[in-house]
């Protein structure tokens, strides 16, 4: 296609080596198979990284077009002098010199074989370049391809604009230009699934599976638009003009990413993520037919398996999961909008993935937020009104994960040596009684045991049956008075073992030691006295409350006392034979089980 630019007085910068050029101090180097096309691309330093493309496009089209490939190499060396004018970096000066020869021996070797000069050689080139390729195989060449061509198209643009004036490039050429920078945005690299590609697609995207996924994500029509707020000068030059417009969103990830701010690279990583994620569970129903919508047990089903851990971290801190549905709201769309939420926070930043309970804190406060901007005017906290304001892409990276970093490294940081902070609970009291308490229940069971043991053997029978003895039982129900005594051993050992760590401990820590020696003290107090009063030589004030209830007259008041005092001991022991009772008690929010399970700790 013909150009009305250059056709007259071309006018440009020379594309031949000077004699400065020439004589630039170099370092003569002997490289075999220097003919070889793909030798100069791979000899790129890393320090000249960003000219490899250039050289990999002169490669391409070398056959094609010699002089424009001489053209490419030429800006390459240019640019590479630039970037180190002094050719000190790590064999800068040994590319430069192979370079530098292959340009002489090529600029009296290749021809001109569109224009006579180069600025229309090169524009020529170009155009026919997309003629042929973009323009034509839009239709015909497959995504990895037509990525591969557009790239190649970018490189020789940005040779023509070094070799033509900026005066001489011509609107047709600009079109051109704008034209492969859209395409090179539709066909920018993937993973897995080319989800903006056209022309001839890939299977994969045929799969119904896929295309539900799709349709799913790209259910926005309901959600509010974020807005993008911009302020202009006016007529009168000095006053500043506000003004907004609505963001275009595509699907339920650009819609968070504009309300929250994620960087595109992780929207586009987690939206291939999610749609695998939601192909791999539907596909697995076994439905053999085409279908566009995507089941609703589903994203059930992946909704569950993702926010297990959440919903374990709200019973275990006995909060309310915000993972809430209105019953006139999509429940699917809004599943969906959770989970993909949840990924994109997952997948901000890579450390956070190895703090869960720092992840579901973040989840559960922006889960809030985005329930707030779908059903509510109100912030619950501020009580401002949400304006649904589109945010930049680094948003949540500077606003939420960059202060998380800096308080971890200003607590790293008052640590000397990066060393942890040593340790300040009981186990630094060096003493034996630790041998005691570390096998408090062995020892216990061991002194009851040679305490009835005892008693039975000093009894008139002096065999197991004396147990049934009521006289020898009434001596062996004493054995709770030294479990009282024992118990009260042990609370106290508590608190002095601990004594030094009760300043890093919480309040409520500090206060569960002190009730448990309180009631150990208790005890020790109440059984000797139940047991002399009621059992050995009952009063007539304990004969009137023992029989106060008819048929209760039969037990004594020191028997009411022991049930009382193993009644805790009951209920550890039931929740230690049962653990599914256990953990349904831990995800208790009643406040009574709350303070069992605390004062079981």
């Amino acid at each position: 296609m013909a150009s009305s630019s250059g056709t007259k007085n071309d006018v440009g910068p020379p594309r031949t080596l000077s004699r400065a050029m020439t004589r630039m101090p170099t370092r003569l180097v002997n490289l075999s198979n220097e003919d070889n096309a793909a030798v100069d691309s791979e000899l790129v330093p890393s320090s000249l990284a960003s000219i490899a493309p250039i050289l990999r496009v002169a490669n391409e089209i070398q056959n094609e077009n010699p002089r424009v490939a001489y053209l490419c190499r030429f800006h390459a060396f240019e640019k590479a002098h630039l970037m180190d004018p002094t050719s000190s970096g790590r064999g800068v000066r040994q590319f430069k010199t192979y370079l530098l020869h292959r340009l002489e021996k090529e600029e009296e070797e290749t021809t001109h074989r569109l224009a006579r000069s180069d600025p229309k050689e090169i524009l020529l080139f170009y155009q026919k370049f997309y003629e042929n390729n973009i323009k034509e195989g839009e239709y015909t060449k497959k995504p990895e391809e037509m990525a591969r061509i557009c790239q190649i198209a970018r490189v020789l643009y940005e040779v023509l604009k070094t070799v033509v004036p900026g005066s001489q490039i011509d609107p047709q050429t600009k079109r051109i230009a704008d034209d492969v920078s859209r395409k090179r945005d539709q066909y920018a690299h993937y993973n897995i699934l080319p989800l903006y590609a056209v022309g001839v697609k890939p299977a994969i995207m045929e799969l119904p599976e896929i295309k539900a996924a799709l349709n799913a994500l790209r259910n926005v029509d309901n959600l509010p638009k974020p807005r993008i707020h911009l302020t202009h000068i006016g007529p009168d030059d000095n006053v500043a003009v506000p003004t907004e417009r609505v963001q275009p969103v595509n699907d339920i990830l650009d819609w968070l990413s504009s309300i929250f701010g994620f960087q595109k690279g992780n929207v586009a990583n987690q939206r291939e993520h999610l749609i695998l994620l939601l192909a791999n569970i539907d596909v697995r129903r076994g439905n053999t037919g085409d279908y566009t919508q995507l089941a609703g047990v589903t994203v059930k089903q992946l909704l569950e398996k993702i926010f297990k851990n959440y919903i374990s971290w709200c019973n275990y801190l006995h909060c309310k999961s915000y993972l809430r549905f209105p019953p006139n709201s999509d429940k699917q769309q809004l599943e969906l909008i959770y989970i993909a939420l949840y990924l994109l926070i997952w997948g901000e930043a890579s450390n956070i993935r190895f703090m869960p309970e720092c992840l579901c804190y973040i989840f559960h406060n922006m889960a809030n937020e985005v329930y707030g901007i779908l059903f509510s005017n109100a912030h619950p906290v501020s009580g401002d009104t949400y304006l649904n304001e589109a945010r930049d892409e680094e948003y949540f990276l500077k606003n939420v994960i960059t202060p998380i970093f800096d308080v971890l490294h200003k607590r790293v940081n008052q640590v000397s040596s990066g060393r942890k902070k040593p340790k300040t609970n009981f186990v630094e009291v060096r003493t034996f009684l630790h041998l005691y308490r570390n096998f408090d229940r062995m020892w216990m069971f061991f002194i009851l045991a040679f305490q009835a043991m005892l008693i039975v053997a000093w009894s008139p029978l002096g065999t197991i049956a004396a147990f049934f003895d009521a006289d020898v039982f009434r001596s062996v129900l004493s054995i709770f008075i030294t479990s009282a005594f024992l118990n009260f051993l042990q609370a106290t050992l508590d608190i002095v073992l601990s004594f030094n760590a009760w300043k890093s401990l919480k309040i409520t820590q500090v206060v569960r030691y002190l009730l448990k020696f309180v009631v150990a003290a208790f005890w020790v107090v109440v059984l000797p006295f139940c047991y002399f009063s009621s059992v050995q030589s009952p009063t007539v004030l304990v004969r009137f409350f023992s029989s106060w209830a008819g048929d209760w007259s039969n037990h004594s008041l020191y028997s009411y006392a022991i049930a009382i005092y193993l009644l805790p001991n009951i209920l550890a022991s039931v929740i230690f034979v049962l653990p599914p009772l256990r953990r349904s008690m831990e995800r208790s929010n009643l406040r009574i089980i709350t303070l069992l399970m605390w004062w079981a700790q």
